[in-house]
C-alpha cells in the first residue's frame, strides 16, 4: 500500500475511531485499526465486536493494500502532525508515515488476524436528518442503565411509524421519550433496542457530521450510514449488534391525567433544585409542596449532617396543593434537557410518577417516579 491523504481528514476519523478500540483489554487485536485501499478512498475500521465503526476519506491511491496497526499511537503521531498531507507506506507489514519533516515506522500485524467487520443485506432503509437524530439522542441517552436482569432497559429504544421516531430511554425510576416527526413517511416501519455504548458514539459523530443519516436495520443489527451524495459514496458506517429481548410497554406508566401541574421559568427552577440538593441527604431528596393560593411552589431539603434548606419560587398552579419528593440528580437531568424556557411539571399524588415536559412541546416527555414518604 502506499497513499498520500490530508493529515485533518485522518485526524477527524482517527479521533472517533480510537476511542472505540480502547474498549478491549481482554483481545489485544481490536486495540488497532485496520487500513485498507478501496477504489480513491482509504478504508478505517475499528471494532469491539458489539460495535464497529468505519471511515471512508478520499485519497490519492498509488498503490493498493492493507495493514493493521495501534490505533492509539497512530492517532497520537497524526495529531501532532503540522504538515497538510501525510504520505501512508506499508512494508513488510508496518507503517511508514511520511511528511516534508518526518519518518516514522509503526509496527504492524497481520491483517488477515483481524475480525471482520459486518454486513446488513437489508436494502429499505430510514432516513432522517442528523440534527434531528442528535437532539433525540442527547435528550434520552444518559437515562438508561446497565442491567443484568433486565438487558433490553440497558439500551436506548428506537421506533419507527408512519411519520415519526420514538426515542426512548428508562433504568425503571425515570423515563424519557422524544418523538421526531419526519418531514416524509419512512421507507420502513419497525423498532429496536440500541446498546447505550453504540447510541453515545453514533452521537458523538452526529456532533461533527450532521448531514442526513441513513438506517438500516435487521432483527439482530444495525447500520447507520453517513452518505455523500455528491460523491455518491458512504463514508462513515457504524454497524452495531441489537440487545435482544422485547421493550417494555412503557407507555402504561405515562400518566395519562394529573391532580397537579405547575408551570415555571425553567432556569429559575434548575437553580433552586440545585441549590436544594447541597441539603438532600444521603437519597439525593428534594421536596417540592404546592400553595396554590399564594402561588408559590416551596422546595426543601434536609441533611442531618449538613443542615437544611427551603426556597421558594412563583409559578402558575393548578389542581390539588401536593407535597412529593424527587431524587434531585432526576430532576436535574430532565430539566437540563428540556430546550425551552418554561417548564410543565405535572404531578399525581406522593406516590405517583411526575411528568416534566417543555411548555408548548409535546415532543418531549420525562418521566420521574417519586420518593415515598417512610
Amino acid at each position: 500500500m502506499k497513499i498520500e491523504i490530508l493529515s485533518l481528514n485522518f485526524k477527524k476519523a482517527l479521533n472517533n475511531i480510537e476511542r472505540l478500540s480502547k474498549k478491549n483489554s481482554i483481545l489485544p487485536i481490536l486495540q488497532n485499526v485496520l487500513l485498507e485501499t478501496e477504489k480513491n478512498f482509504l478504508k478505517i475500521n475499528s471494532t469491539d465486536l458489539e460495535t464497529s465503526i468505519i471511515y471512508w476519506i478520499l485519497a490519492k491511491i498509488k498503490k493498493e493494500g492493507k495493514l493493521v496497526v495501534p490505533a492509539s499511537i497512530l492517532s497520537s503521531l497524526v495529531g501532532l502532525i503540522k504538515e497538510d498531507k501525510i504520505e501512508l507506506i506499508e512494508e513488510n507489514k508496518n507503517l511508514i508515515l511520511k511528511t516534508n519533516t518526518q519518518n516514522t515506522r509503526i509496527q504492524g500485524v497481520n491483517p488477515d488476524d483481524y475480525p471482520l467487520i459486518p454486513t446488513i443485506k437489508e436494502e429499505s432503509y430510514v432516513e432522517i436528518s442528523g440534527e434531528q437524530l442528535a437532539e433525540g439522542i442527547a435528550q434520552v441517552i444518559n437515562v438508561p442503565s446497565f442491567s443484568p436482569i433486565r438487558p433490553e432497559i440497558s439500551g436506548v429504544y428506537f421506533f419507527f411509524g408512519k411519520n415519526i421516531l420514538k426515542i426512548v430511554g428508562t433504568d425503571s425510576f425515570r423515563l424519557a421519550e422524544k418523538t421526531i416527526y419526519l418531514k416524509e413517511k419512512i421507507g420502513k416501519e419497525g423498532e429496536f433496542i440500541l446498546p447505550q455504548s453504540t447510541t453515545r458514539e453514533v452521537l458523538n459523530i452526529l456532533s461533527q457530521e450532521t448531514t442526513n443519516i441513513k438506517i438500516y436495520f435487521d432483527p439482530k443489527q444495525v447500520l447507520f450510514e453517513w452518505f455523500n451524495k455528491e460523491a455518491s459514496h458512504s463514508y462513515i458506517h457504524v454497524y452495531s449488534r441489537l440487545i435482544e429481548g422485547e421493550y417494555p410497554n412503557y407507555q402504561e406508566i405515562i400518566p395519562k391525567k394529573f391532580t397537579t401541574q405547575i408551570i415555571l421559568n425553567k432556569a429559575e427552577f434548575l437553580n433552586q433544585i440545585k441549590t436544594a440538593s447541597l441539603f438532600s441527604g444521603k437519597i439525593n431528596e428534594v421536596k417540592i409542596k404546592t400553595i396554590p393560593e399564594d402561588k408559590k411552589i416551596l422546595i426543601s431539603s434536609q441533611s442531618v449532617d449538613i443542615g437544611q434548606h427551603q426556597s421558594s419560587i412563583i409559578g402558575k398552579i393548578k389542581g390539588q396543593p401536593i407535597e412529593i419528593s424527587f431524587n434531585h440528580k432526576f430532576l436535574l437531568d430532565g430539566l437540563s434537557n428540556i430546550q425551552s424556557s418554561e417548564v410543565v411539571f405535572e404531578m399525581n399524588s406522593d406516590s405517583g410518577p411526575g411528568v416534566l415536559k417543555p411548555l408548548g412541546d409535546d415532543s418531549y416527555i420525562y418521566v420521574v417516579m417519586p420518593i415515598k414518604s417512610s
